[in-house]
């Protein structure tokens, strides 16, 4: 008998999954990757986006101190959708000593920025948990005019 290279169809296996995305509602404004089109985050997760007097004050700061990335400018975020996290590992960055990963698009593994995992100073505490994207890896989607 010949032997045959390829298995028969019945014992063949697919073995490649399927990403699932999250889609942000379409009524809000949106921030997507630029590379993919892949839902990023929230307009109204952007911290510079709170109430009342805080809003106020965190505005006029945010204003007067920008967010820097590897390429360019960067938002910080509360929370974000389709995006990956590396590792930890501490970095030394321009507000000081911080423990951050790396975040990448789970659709085209894109690296975007990073997640702020623990600030060794106090007043870098408020961006534990938060994400930074840089503005070269992102489109405005969804109602921006």
């Amino acid at each position: 008998p010949e032997l045959s290279e390829e298995p028969p169809a019945e014992m063949v296996k697919m073995t490649k999954s399927k990403t699932f995305q999250a889609y942000l509602p379409n009524c809000h404004r949106t921030y997507s990757c630029i590379h993919c089109r892949a839902h990023l985050a929230n307009h109204d997760e952007l911290i510079s986006k709170a109430s009342g007097f805080f809003r106020d004050l965190m505005n006029y700061l945010l204003t007067k101190m920008s967010f820097q990335g590897s390429q360019g400018r960067a938002y910080l975020f509360n929370s974000v959708v389709n995006v990956g996290c590396g590792p930890a590992e501490e970095r030394v960055l321009l507000t000081g000593l911080h423990a951050v990963a790396d975040i990448y698009c789970e659709n085209c593994k894109t690296t975007l920025g990073w997640k702020y995992e623990h600030a060794f100073e106090s007043s870098q505490k408020y961006k534990e948990g938060k994400f930074i994207i840089e503005l070269a890896h992102m489109i405005k989607d969804n109602g921006w005019e």
